[in-house]
This record gives C-alpha cells, structure tokens and sequence, in this order.
C-alpha cells in the first residue's frame, strides 16, 4: 500500500489570506475623480488618480465624486403673466469645485434633487412677471437669475455652477397654434402691403410711360407737321419763281396731294378705305373753302382789333376828362 505525504494546508490558507489582504491594501482612481476613504466610518483623506494605497479591512473607499462638468435637465411647467402654461427646459452645467469634495460628498446627499428644487424656485418666480412674448425675448435673463440664484446656494455645498441655459420653451398647444396663426396672418398682411406697392409703383410707371409716348407722339406729330409746311412754303417759292401765284401754286399743291393720296389708297389691295370726295374737281373745291375760311377769318380778325382799338381810345377819354 502506498500513502501520499500529507499537504500541510494551514499554511496554504494563510498565505491565500495575506494575497487577498496584500491585492485589497491596493486600488486605483480614475481621471477627473476623487475618491473619499473613511477609516472606521470617519473620513481620513482624498485620492485623486492613480495606483493609491490603503489599510485593508481598517480603510475603505466610501465614495468616488465626479470631477467633470456634468449638465442636469430641469424641465419646469409654470404659468405666464397673461395666464398661459408654458414649460421650459432649463439646462445646469456644474462641477464639483477640487477643494470642496468633502462638503459636495458628506453635505448634500442628492445634489441633482438639490439644484432642481433651486431651478423650480427662480423660474417660477421669474416668469409669471412676463407676458408670454416676453419670456422668448427675455430667456437669456431666466437664465442669468437662475445661475446668480444656484451660485450662492451651491457654493457652500462644493458646487460651482459653470452655466445655466434655457434651451426650450413650449407653450400649450392650443396656444402655439394661436400664435402661429397671428404669425401667419401678420407676414399675410405684409405681403399684401407690398404686392400692392408693386401695383401701385406697375401704374405708375405704365402712366409715366404712357405720357412720355404722348409726348414724343405729340412732339412727332408737330415735327412732321413743321416739316410738310417748310416744305409747301419751298414748293410755293419753286412755283413763284416760275411766275406761278400763289393761289394757283396752292391749288396746284392741293390738287397733287389729292391724287398722290388717291394713288397710295389704290396700292393697298386689302384697304377698305374710301376717301370722300373723291371726284376731280374735288382738290379744287377743297382749296377754294380753305381760302374762303382763310378770308373770312382774316376779316373778323381786322374787325375785333378796330373793336378792340376804339374801346381803349374811349377809356383814355373818359379817363383824362376825370
């Protein structure tokens, strides 16, 4: 029979003891934290990263505190001073300050329910001064009042509050319709206003354009009307030189832009024109009504100056005889 040498375990068990007391004596802190050891309940120190070093089974690590900027959403439901429900989402950024671990670990037990009650107080106390329109306009000084308010509080806790932004604000729903509504008509009447400045300014221009082509119309017209007498005078002058009157150089202009008139009609196949009179004689008895008017005019003409010449003899009169 053979018998195994016995395996002294005592040793063995206290050897596996001391390694488990030796690896606990050792532990590590993360970047951008601290770690409170208490010995026997009572605070002793604070590590910060690193492999540290404590008493196994006399120390032990209580807690670990972020050092990091944290942010905390605080969403608040209060009401305006026209009486509407708006909420408002209110954002707090905060740090634990490196020299106040102790007060942030051991003072406040929720840090978070802490700064929301804070945030709760001063919005609800800032914004039931405002009309809603205000409280869009005005959120950058929500913000500030919570900010200065949460500094004092916080600082003795061992919070710094980095920044505080109101990053919503959402009005009832039947309440953002209204306003969307009187947006919608306000940029209606808007643009009602300009599209009738645009009218206004298509008249005005077509007006200005249309009396300019009045003008230039008119203007044409007298321009060529300068020109065609120029030329009759020349025409005249020609015929008077050649011992023709200046009655028979009329009617002989007359008479030729009767037929001249008479030919351009005649060349148009599609005119439904007629000229009237359009008989031989016609040009001849054009001309003797024009000079028949021409010299009944130049008679009443010589008429109201001797009229008007007597009645200012007859006032100088009158007035020497006074």
């Amino acid at each position: 029979m053979i018998t195994l040498p016995l395996i002294p375990i005592v040793p063995i068990v206290i050897g596996v003891i001391a390694l488990i007391f030796l690896l606990s004596a050792f532990f590590t802190v993360k970047q951008q934290t601290a770690a409170v050891i208490e010995r026997f309940g009572k605070f002793t120190s604070m590590r910060h990263s690193g492999l540290q070093l404590k008493i196994p089974v006399i120390d032990r690590v209580a807690g670990r505190i972020n050092l990091r900027i944290q942010q905390l959403d605080v969403v608040v439901e209060t009401k305006t001073k026209d009486d509407v429900f708006v909420r408002l989402k209110v954002s707090v950024q905060f740090q634990v300050i490196r020299d106040k671990v102790y007060d942030a670990f051991y003072r406040l037990q929720n840090p978070h329910d802490q700064i929301t009650s804070y945030v709760f107080d001063v919005v609800r106390a800032e914004v039931p001064k405002m009309k809603l329109d205000y409280v869009f306009e005005k959120k950058d000084d929500i913000a500030i009042a919570v900010k200065r308010e949460l500094n004092e509080a916080m600082l003795d806790y061992g919070y710094d509050i980095i920044k505080t932004l109101v990053t919503d604000i959402d009005p009832d729903i039947q309440v953002k319709a209204a306003m969307n509504r009187i947006n919608a008509s306000e940029r209606e009447k808007v643009a009602a206003e300009y599209e009738a400045e645009a009218e206004r300014i298509k008249i005005v221009a077509k007006a200005r354009a249309e009396a300019e082509s009045k003008r230039l119309q008119g203007q044409g017209i007298a321009d060529q009307r300068r020109e065609i007498a120029r030329g009759l005078e020349e025409s005249v002058d020609v015929l008077n030189n050649v011992g023709i009157n200046s009655q028979e150089a009329s009617a002989l202009i007359v008479v030729t832009q009767h037929y001249d008139t008479l030919q351009s009609i005649g060349e148009e196949t599609n005119s439904n024109l007629i000229l009237l009179p359009n008989s031989p004689q016609a040009g001849s008895d054009m001309l003797n009504n024009m000079i028949a008017s021409f010299t009944a005019s130049a008679q009443i003409g010589e008429q109201m100056k001797k009229q008007s010449s007597k009645k200012n003899k007859d006032s100088k009169e009158t007035d020497s005889l006074e």
